[in-house]
């Protein structure tokens, strides 16, 4: 599966998804948080040999349903309706969370509020007074999956990075992930650094300018 040409602009949300999609190896099970992680479904077919997991309890989960093709009893975690796959099965909310917990699971994609430099993980709760925590099964998975992938926007609305040095929100996870998916860029995290896989849309200077953190390894072909 090919990376999207984005010479000229970000990526949007679908574009973002079709680039995680791509790096999931074949014969993983993976669990795909609420929110944008939700639409890598829609990118994987039977030839990625991806098995996709709900913490609803559906294993076996594939693309979203529209139209005659929508089963009200047939879900993702967000209430999103979804197709089943050859052999898809189904348990218990508790056994589903156990898989989860037991380290069956080779990865999860997660949204975030923050990452920071060490891999530590903020996506249930901003902190605010005002704010309504979240945290679903995101705490089970940062902490049980094999690794954790999150995807997500660069920069907040007021942009303001969510890639920082140190969270400053409440964690979900400490030191879990291990690649961040953004809209600008990809980024590996691994002993306190940050490495540049890929850009979108923007120059080594221009990402630098946008963050707080050292960065590594910024490509060649930076801004594609």
């Amino acid at each position: 599966m090919n990376a999207p040409q984005t010479r000229d602009h970000s990526l949007s949300s679908e574009q973002l998804a079709q680039v995680v999609a791509r790096d999931i190896p074949a014969g993983a099970y993976v669990n795909l948080g609420i929110g944008q992680p939700t639409l890598v479904a829609n990118h994987l077919g039977p030839e990625d040999d991806v098995t996709l997991h709900t913490e609803n309890g559906m294993l076996g989960m594939g693309p979203e349903a529209h139209g005659e093709q929508v089963d009200p009893d047939l879900v993702n975690a967000g209430k999103i309706p979804v197709l089943e796959t050859p052999g898809c099965s189904y348990f218990h909310h508790a056994d589903s969370f156990a898989m989860m917990r037991g380290g069956h699971l080779d990865c999860c994609v997660l949204g975030a509020f923050q990452v920071d430099v060490h891999g530590n993980l903020a996506n249930w709760h901003t902190g605010s007074p005002d704010a309504i925590p979240a945290v679903g099964g995101a705490m089970d998975l940062a902490t049980g999956a094999k690794q954790t992938f999150v995807m997500m926007r660069l920069l907040t609305r007021e942009g303001r990075p969510k890639l920082v040095q140190r969270c400053t929100m409440p964690l979900t996870g400490v030191e879990c992930v291990s690649r961040v998916y953004t809209d600008l860029a990809v980024f590996d995290l691994a002993d306190g650094a940050v490495t540049v896989r890929e850009t979108f849309g923007i120059d080594a200077a221009g990402l630098a300018a946008l963050l707080d953190v050292p960065l590594r390894g910024v490509p060649s072909d930076a801004g594609r």
